[in-house]
């Protein structure tokens, strides 16, 4: 709900601070006092178009802040229009878009009459009101068209992506053939391209790796005296001293080490020599089978590896334009299951909606006798098929939309077409007071709500208006007193002129001013004792009733 708004240098309004209460506020004062200008305000705040004519004369911007609770959490909306033409939107002191703003503040109110935001107005959201109803008995159908539908499109954009594809595929399958013989047959292995290049390396420079291998084994070990066997009596000497000394015997030890590590070198030193090997054949062999694996790496995106990731693409490929015709029964049998499945899941919803609607029309066009639409009938028309077809969606094959007669002989027509804005206002007091208990959004907004109406008419109203605020939060604007009588907070809106100036300001009323604003509203200018009468004994009236 709305608790609070604060409204600054916005058009006729100086500085505004007010309170909203639970349950309904009504909002009075004289014509060309103000009253739409703060519906402009409030609407604005919800994320409503900013129009930077609304800021004061004089004044460099103009801003209103609304507080607001929704789901247990207070939100602080601000909104700021610059007369350079720039606007801010912000949540809780956090700069947002007028996007994430609409996307807040259409759960906390909705503000019908002459202005742009009723939902009843909107087809998309008749079939939700429709659902809503019954939502017990709707919610499970309507979750298994849902998966149906979804499996169906999946399948359906499947088949149409092979049947698109497969005159493609067969003119490359036998392109596709040859490049799998071709890698097929070279058989690349991952790392063989680097072990051939190291060989490469070693069969091309083989006889000077032999002689530097040789003369080091010579000066290591065949020579006289070789490396091995000057430091083997370097041991033996430091062996017949090591007594004498730690030190020695440490020397001693370090170069045990090193005798054995240099055996140890000289042996895979020969080994290594003794595998050299050098033939034109092998070098040959070794050039054209790097070539042959370039070639393959040049062809296939770079590396052995996409080689290999290649081939295993184009073998699934290949097996799939293979099959093609069986994965195609298949997926159209698949198809054919999903579509008479949704069908008939959409039929049972559609059976359920229906119920829903006829119950609907009942009870709206009952309330709508009692708000005063004599001749007028409302219809909830169903759109199942276009063309002949089905039309499946994840919310099922309803196309639903409200339409409504307002006078004898006149074909029905959408709400969106009534030009009344108070006739608008009305509908959905109906539709409030029916699925009220369903309808998660908190405030309700009402301009404009009287118009055209008075007297019983006018009572009615204010009776509905008061049955809703038991579960909606209400704040309405109206020049009736039958409709003021039943509030259960009253401001008043007065326009003051100072100093060639002209403010305009609200006032919350206590229970002695409210009567005099409902004498004023019965009586205009002169207000005497019979209208202050009259006054008491109208919300005397509206008390007996909320009883």
């Amino acid at each position: 709900m709305i608790s609070h708004i604060r409204i600054k240098d916005f058009a006729i309004i100086d500085l505004i601070d007010l309170d909203f209460h639970d349950g309904l506020n009504i909002i009075t004062g004289e014509t060309g006092a103000g009253k739409s200008i703060i519906i402009e305000a409030v609407s604005l705040a919800l994320g409503s178009r900013a129009d930077s004519t609304f800021i004061r004369s004089g004044k460099d911007k103009a801003v209103v802040q609304m507080i607001a609770d929704l789901d247990g959490e207070e939100y602080i909306i601000t909104r700021e229009l610059s007369a350079n033409g720039k606007n801010i939107c912000k949540i809780n002191d956090e700069i947002v878009s007028l996007s994430q703003l609409n996307k807040l503040c259409k759960r906390i109110a909705d503000v019908h009459g002459q202005y742009d935001h009723q939902s009843l107005l909107n087809p998309d959201n008749h079939l939700k009101l429709i659902d809503t109803y019954h939502e017990n008995e709707i919610s499970p159908i309507r979750d298994q068209v849902s998966d149906l539908f979804q499996k169906y499109s999946d399948t359906k954009s499947e088949l149409a992506s092979l049947l698109k594809n497969q005159a493609d595929a067969e003119r490359k399958r036998d392109f596709m053939r040859f490049e799998l013989s071709e890698i097929t047959a070279a058989n690349p292995f991952l790392g063989e391209d680097d072990d051939l290049a190291q060989k490469l390396i070693l069969l091309q420079n083989s006889e000077k790796i032999y002689q530097n291998l040789s003369s080091i084994y010579e000066l290591l070990y065949d020579a006289s005296p070789s490396a091995t066997d000057n430091i083997g009596k370097s041991l033996h000497m430091l062996q017949e001293i090591g007594s004498f000394s730690d030190d020695i015997n440490a020397f001693h030890e370090a170069l045990s080490d090193v005798y054995y590590k240099i055996e140890d070198i000289t042996s895979e030193v020969r080994r290594f020599k003794d595998g050299i090997s050098f033939s034109n054949e092998t070098l040959e062999d070794t050039i054209s089978r790097l070539n042959i694996l370039d070639s393959l790496k040049r062809k296939y995106d770079g590396s052995i590896e996409k080689v290999l990731e290649y081939k295993q693409n184009i073998t699934l490929e290949l097996e799939k334009i293979e099959n093609i015709d069986s994965i195609r029964e298949k997926l159209t049998k698949q198809l054919s299951d999903y579509e008479n499945a949704l069908f008939k899941s959409s039929r049972a919803l559609t059976t359920l909606r229906k119920e829903s609607a006829k119950e609907i029309e009942n009870h709206i066009n009952e309330e709508l006798k009692e708000l005063n639409f004599k001749d007028t009938c409302f219809i909830v028309s169903f759109q199942e098929e276009t063309n002949g077809k089905s039309v499946f969606s994840a919310n099922g094959i309803d196309r639903i939309e409200f339409l409504i007669t307002t006078n004898k002989g006149e074909f029905p027509k959408p709400l969106a077409k009534i030009a009344s804005g108070g006739e608008i206002s009305r509908i959905m007091l109906a539709f409030k007071q029916i699925i009220g208990d369903f309808d998660l959004i908190p405030t309700m907004i009402f301009d404009e709500i009287d118009v055209g109406i008075s007297g019983i008419t006018a009572s009615i109203v204010g009776k509905k208006l008061m049955d809703i605020s038991k579960r909606h939060q209400i704040i309405c604007i109206t020049h009736l007193p039958q409709i003021a009588a039943f509030g259960d907070y009253h401001y008043k809106i007065d326009k003051e002129s100072v100093n060639e100036s002209t403010h305009t300001t609200v006032s919350p009323l206590d229970h002695s001013n409210k009567i005099n604003e409902i004498a004023r509203l019965l009586g205009g200018i002169n207000i005497t004792d019979t209208t202050i009468k009259s006054a008491e004994e109208l919300i005397h009236l509206s008390k007996s009733q909320k009883k």
